[in-house]
């Protein structure tokens, strides 16, 4: 089993997103978990658009990246720039992949707006996890003409 640390800075939206499409999606082939460089609460709307999709977040918490220290992982995806600058060095080098995604919850507008561009980052998350099962999977099984995970 790969396990894939999803790492942002609130661990609110984005890595919490992550984390459950990756639970959804790599079924019992991969591990998921999600941190926070400074970790608050799960975004009520990432909730809500996530049940939208099937996915249930209402019993998750976030959490501080510290709660993870000396615990391996194969990949550690930063969902957002001030993690990646902030990404420390994880044990075992796992591979690093850096996913740029707007942060939904800074976004101000109306809640149909608002609700708008959670889904928008759903969807993200939700592609760029199958993108990375197809890859890891593929190279899994030898695939040579595969690329790498982006």
């Amino acid at each position: 089993m790969k396990s894939v640390l999803f790492l942002c800075t609130g661990n609110s939206c984005r890595s919490q997103m992550g984390e459950g499409w990756l639970r959804r999606l790599g079924g019992d082939r991969f591990e998921g978990a999600s941190a926070g460089t400074e970790p608050s609460v799960v975004n009520p709307m990432a909730i809500e658009v996530m049940e939208e999709a099937g996915v249930d977040l209402s019993g998750h918490r976030s959490k501080h990246l510290r709660e993870f220290s000396g615990r391996h992982f194969d990949f550690v995806v930063t969902v957002c720039d001030r993690a990646k600058e902030s990404c420390p060095i994880f044990p075992g080098a796992p591979t690093l992949l850096h996913w740029s995604i707007p942060d939904p919850a800074a976004f101000t507008g109306t809640e149909k707006e608002r609700l708008r561009v959670f889904r928008d980052a759903r969807d993200e998350i939700r592609d760029r996890i199958r993108q990375f099962l197809e890859d890891v999977e593929g190279n899994r099984r030898g695939d040579s003409d595969r690329q790498p995970p982006r």
